[in-house]
């Protein structure tokens, strides 16, 4: 430790939280990090001897014991995938006090870190779901007040022509679009503020420039300007996360497709139905990697072994498939041996 042993561990993590807004995470991040810290640290405060009130626990007494018996019992209700999250953020908050000088080493790696399983893939399911949502949002179908159709269709085709994320899609701006006609690109803000380039095909710019077409004629070319957020409500308003979830479900709905959309994967369905077509066309798991904007190669590899493993399912359903079993393995009824 240095010149800080016993500060107050909660005045830490508010110390924690104010430099990582400054990376403008997402009020859904942020609020995670402070359940995580503030969790694991009640814990250890009652796991100490003696046990002490959360607002007594000084950063001195986190040793790599007591944090091992905190995260075991944070551990006990939890799935391996919230403890990993658990600990990633604890780990970035001793490295935050490491860097602060607050102490002298991160007892991170002492404290077991569970290996949680890559998420399987949920696209939407149905062959031609996709275009059928499309072709919903484009006529502009069921009862709305004040239909909108170039919007959704832009909402909906960049998350499926793209795959963005639904931060990734609210931090869009105007200017985010870039590059001449026939080599339009989107700068898009990443996970974790790591910045990619992505490949527009003219399909989607076209789908783009109609969009802003429309905009200009409902709220005037002021409004679309290159530092201006690129999707906006019907007021004009910037779209934030509850309103570009609720459009993303009335599509679903307008389209009569809820069935077809995998459970917990609502806006990220569409995320997925991308990387899925990927893999399904031949892309590679770097190719994956790049355009998704993954950290690791391995979820991108997850789509590769999901879409092959789909693909086998496929073929051993076939009807054809199923009659060649009686045949070599000598079932009742069916003949035995070569068949020739």
């Amino acid at each position: 430790m240095h010149d800080k042993p016993d500060k107050a561990v909660v005045a830490l993590i508010e110390d924690f939280l104010t430099a990582r807004a400054t990376r403008k995470p997402s009020p859904h991040t942020q609020a995670a990090y402070r359940r995580d810290l503030s969790t694991v640290a009640a814990l250890a405060a009652e796991l100490a001897t003696p046990p002490l009130p959360l607002d007594d626990l000084r950063i001195g007494a986190l040793s790599p014991r007591l944090l091992r018996a905190a995260f075991a019992r944070f551990a006990t209700d939890r799935a391996a995938a919230s403890v990993g999250r658990a600990w990633s953020t604890w780990n970035g908050f001793f490295s935050f006090l490491v860097a602060e000088q607050v102490v002298t080493g991160n007892p991170m790696p002492g404290v077991g870190r569970p290996r949680a399983p890559l998420p399987e893939p949920k696209p939407l399911r149905g062959e031609d779901t996709p275009e059928r949502l499309l072709a919903s949002a484009a006529r502009g179908e069921g009862r709305q007040r004040d239909p909108w159709p170039e919007r959704d269709v832009a909402v909906l085709a960049l998350a499926l022509c793209a795959g963005l994320r639904l931060s990734e899609l609210l931090a869009l701006r105007v200017g985010s679009l870039a590059g001449r006609p026939g080599e339009r690109r989107l700068e898009v803000s990443g996970k974790g503020g790591r910045p990619r380039m992505m490949p527009v095909e003219p399909d989607l710019d076209a789908v783009l420039a109609d969009y802003l077409d429309s905009r200009r004629r409902r709220f005037g070319s002021r409004t679309v300007r290159p530092d201006s957020p690129l999707l906006v409500d019907r007021h004009g308003e910037p779209l934030r996360r509850g309103g570009l979830q609720y459009l993303v479900e009335s599509c679903y709905r307008r389209a009569g497709i809820g069935d077809r959309v995998p459970r917990g994967a609502r806006l990220h369905a569409l995320r997925h139905t991308f990387a899925t077509r990927l893999a399904e066309d031949g892309a590679g798991a770097a190719e994956i990697m790049r355009l998704l904007g993954h950290a690791s190669l391995a979820s991108s590899q997850n789509y590769i072994e999901v879409t092959a493993g789909q693909q086998r399912e496929a073929v051993r359903a076939n009807r054809t498939n199923r009659a060649l079993v009686g045949l070599v393995r000598g079932q009742p009824g069916r003949p035995t041996g070569r068949v020739g």
